[in-house]
């Protein structure tokens, strides 16, 4: 099932990728990450708001030493040491598929999941494992099925 987060009181601000990850029980270091369509509140010195791969170990020091919203943003994750050329990068903003009622997978070949980030006021998550899931759901009891969220959104 793929899960959003939206419309809460739950979290002191959207898309803190921290929280995220923390809420799924997921440590950024057991993946690596494809980062796309990034777009944040600052940019943290070494880092770019360009499309690119990313260590966990350096996600996670990123995301432990600054509160960084990510207004936009697709987090693809990966098993350690995959590499993939990008054809398409993953995108969230402007990506109608979010909200066709579809049942979405991962964007990028060999993507185990995503999580998304949509214009700051929405966590998107696209096939998280199941424990992953369970562990969103109790931390942010707001968490709703993505297949039920139909709205036009430009």
């Amino acid at each position: 099932m793929n899960l959003i987060l939206e419309r809460t009181e739950q979290v002191a601000f959207f898309t803190n990728m921290r929280e995220v990850l923390a809420a799924a029980g997921i440590a950024a270091q057991d993946y690596d990450w494809y980062l796309s369509n990034i777009e944040t509140n600052f940019t943290p010195s070494a880092f770019s708001a360009e499309d690119q791969w990313m260590g966990g170990e350096a996600l996670a020091c990123l995301l432990r030493e600054h509160d960084v919203q990510f207004i936009w943003a697709v987090f693809s994750a990966v098993p350690k040491g995959f590499r993939s050329s990008v054809t398409a990068a993953p995108y969230v903003e402007g990506n109608p598929d979010y909200w066709n009622g579809a049942q979405l997978s991962p964007q990028l070949d060999g993507a185990l999941f995503e999580i998304a980030c949509w214009d700051s006021s929405a966590t998107i998550l696209i096939n998280l494992p199941a424990h992953a899931q369970r562990s969103f759901i109790a931390t942010f009891s707001d968490t709703q099925p993505l297949a039920g969220c139909r709205r036009a959104r430009q």
